[in-house]
């Protein structure tokens, strides 16, 4: 599901060999962009022209997706000896917003959360208040064609760590968790992973 976000590392690799990549941005607040509502331009001209842009196949629609993404290895991290990152990727079909994704490993604004938590969820009891209420605020929004049309909106929470360097070697990890609902808010799919590069 989070294919744009999911191993940034390639995007800004050869950037961080000069210590920055991309352009610093602020998490827009959850009101900025509504799904449904807002348009791909009006994104573009409050965030900038996007890092990177494709086009992504999302439960037969074709969906314009756009990352903004910022490194440094001057900036805090969350954790020790991670090269912090910031990116947010946003989803766009027939010129309206279906998704959007944050992730950051900066300490002022990380997207780490408790995955032990996961197991606690129950399909079919626990409501949207609870999950956000357990987990904190969402790193990702969806609604169809980015879930199917069975599936009401989706929220999901995304965190990524880089560390290493140009000469020992980057090692990524990321653990990604989205979780659907029903038409009364409660939970209807679980889908937590998590990667590693060597």
């Amino acid at each position: 599901m989070f294919k744009a976000l999911r191993m940034l590392f390639p995007v800004f690799f050869f950037s961080l060999l000069t210590g920055c990549a991309g352009t610093d941005f602020v998490r827009p607040s959850s009101e900025t962009f509504k799904l449904g509502q807002t348009t791909y331009s009006q994104v573009v001209q409050q965030m900038g022209e996007p890092k990177k842009s494709g086009v992504v196949l999302k439960n037969g629609k074709n969906v314009i997706s756009i990352t903004y993404v910022y490194s440094t290895t001057v900036g805090e991290p969350l954790e020790e000896g991670v090269i912090p990152v910031r990116a947010m990727s946003y989803y766009f079909h027939d010129n309206r917003l279906v998704g959007q994704e944050f992730l950051s490993s900066f300490k002022s604004d990380n997207s780490n959360f408790d995955e032990t938590k996961v197991a606690t969820i129950s399909k079919g009891k626990t409501t949207r208040a609870e999950v956000i209420q357990l987990l904190g605020r969402p790193s990702a929004n969806y609604i169809p064609p980015m879930v199917t049309e069975t599936s009401g909106e989706a929220i999901g929470y995304i965190y990524q760590t880089t560390r290493g360097g140009a000469f020992s070697g980057f090692k990524v990890f990321q653990k990604a968790l989205m979780i659907t609902f029903d038409d009364k808010n409660r939970v209807l799919n679980i889908d937590y992973s998590s990667a590693s590069t060597k």
